[in-house]
Formats: structure tokens, sequence, C-alpha cells
């Protein structure tokens, strides 16, 4: 890793990546779980407790899948700020912020704004078994996922902040440029008898061949652990 310059900076690296990694994977198990159910106690005080078992769970429960997927779109791009630079970087984190806040639109818009029309949706599946108004529960995993949404969103605008004084992986990881493979590849112009020399000659130790030699015959399909 490239080291910063700003010890400040550097030293927000760390619990911020970890925060926004346990927020979106907090999200992304609740997203996928019920967010409202309907308690068993309804059932049994209209007469009906066939709806409460467990035949009809799904009628009894309310999920919101786009939680979880904007929950994994977060992680994943948790996974990119980790190896990311620069502007990129920045942007990636900007984006994992906006899937934070869409995770907790979701939740606030399903589990509270609209949780009447989930309700109404479920009358209508029973039919005549309803008898007035359906009440919806919020489950734990409902604010489990708000929670986590709100930490992701939160340390996505913190690395969008603070990410240009952050530590990154150094140029020596990324393959060779073009300019740079070209340069190492001048010596495809020799004539042949170099050519045989460099053949019979004893290959050079791994660990004495520079990157550059060492990406260059991993292009050319050879082993240069051999």
């Amino acid at each position: 890793m490239v080291e910063s310059h700003d010890p400040a900076a550097r030293r927000t690296f760390g619990p911020v990546v970890l925060a926004g990694l346990a927020g979106a994977g907090l999200a992304a198990v609740g997203g996928h779980r019920a967010m409202l159910t309907v308690p068993g106690s309804y059932w049994s005080g209209v007469g009906s407790e066939v709806f409460g078992g467990e035949a009809y769970a799904d009628v009894n429960r309310v999920e919101f899948p786009l939680a979880g997927a904007l929950a994994l779109v977060a992680l994943a791009c948790w996974g990119v700020v980790l190896v990311a630079r620069g502007r990129f970087r920045r942007l990636v984190a900007a984006l994992a912020a906006v899937a934070g806040a869409g995770i907790v639109a979701v939740v606030v818009v399903g589990g509270f704004v609209q949780a009447d029309d989930a309700a109404a949706d479920i009358a209508d599946r029973v039919g005549s078994a309803a008898a007035g108004t359906v009440p919806l529960d919020p489950t734990p995993w409902l604010w489990a996922t708000l929670v986590g949404g709100l930490v992701a969103a939160l340390a996505a605008v913190a690395a969008v902040r603070w990410s240009p004084g952050w530590p990154e992986m150094g140029a020596r990881y990324d393959a060779p440029s073009g300019a740079a493979a070209g340069e190492a590849g001048s010596s495809s112009g020799a004539g042949p008898a170099d050519r045989d020399s460099a053949a019979t000659a004893t290959p050079t130790p791994v660990e004495e061949r520079s990157h550059l030699e060492v990406w260059k015959s991993l292009d050319e399909g050879e082993d240069p652990t051999a």
C-alpha cells in the first residue's frame, strides 16, 4: 500500500471501511428477511386460525427484496473501494452512498409510509377471512436493515470525503503498461544467434527477475517459478 501524507486521514481508513462493510452486510442479511408480519393473534381473533399456520406463511409476511439487492450493491462497492485509487475510488464510494441511502428509503417507505397498502394487499389475498384492516408488525429485521443501511450510507459519505488521504495499492501490483511492455519486448528483434544463446542460457531464478520480466514470462505462457 502507498502511504498517505495525512496521518489523520489515514487513521480513518480502517474504521470507515469496517463500518461500511458491517452496515452493508447487515442490510444484505436483513433485506432478504420478512420486514412486516401479521400477528398470529389476529387470525385467532377473527376465527380464521388456518391463515396463521405455516401453509400461509407467505401471506403473513412482507419482504422488501429491493433493499437486499441495494445492500449487495453496497457490499460490492466497498470491495472495490479497498483496491481502487484516486477519483475512481471516490466515484465508487459515492455509488455506495447512493445504495445505502436507497436501502433506508426502501425500508422507510415500505415499512411505514406504504404499510397500509401492504395490509390491504394481504386482506385482498385472503378475501372474506380478513375482518377490517389487517395489522402488520415490524420485525427485528426491519430495524436491523434500516440501521445497516444508514451506517453504510454514512460510512460511504465519509469515504467520499476522506478517501483522497487514504493509503492505496501501489502501481507495482498492476500489469505493465503498453510502453513498458514495448521496451521489454525490444529484444524480440535480436538475431537468430542471440535467440539461440538466450534459449540455451540458464534461466534466471524468479527471485532475481524484475516485476516486468515475470509478467512477460506469464504472458508468453511460461511458468516463472519453474
